[in-house]
């Protein structure tokens, strides 16, 4: 990352934050332009690099908790393959 991206940043505040983060979710800016591609990916990474500053790893974008499964007893079945087909 860039010392400029870096400073932008730490100039980041709580508010910035909750409103960069409706933007990218809804596409749109408070006054309602649409977000082209480039915006929504640098506010995407602008939002994940102050989460890690700022938020416990719970609250991140992305987070989805332990990722063990629930019901080990039950074994998922093949709905690609039978038992006979090969891959080759």
């Amino acid at each position: 990352m860039s010392s400029s991206f870096l400073e932008l940043i730490e100039n980041i505040t709580p508010q910035i934050y909750q409103s960069l983060k409706l933007a990218v979710e809804i596409g749109k800016w408070p006054d309602g332009r649409r977000l082209t591609q480039e915006q929504k990916e640098l506010s995407l990474q602008a939002l994940i690099a102050w989460e890690l500053q700022n938020l416990p790893e719970d609250q991140r974008i992305g987070y989805m908790g332990a990722q063990e499964c629930g019901s080990k007893s039950e074994p998922v079945p093949n709905l690609l393959f039978k038992s006979s087909d090969t891959l080759h």
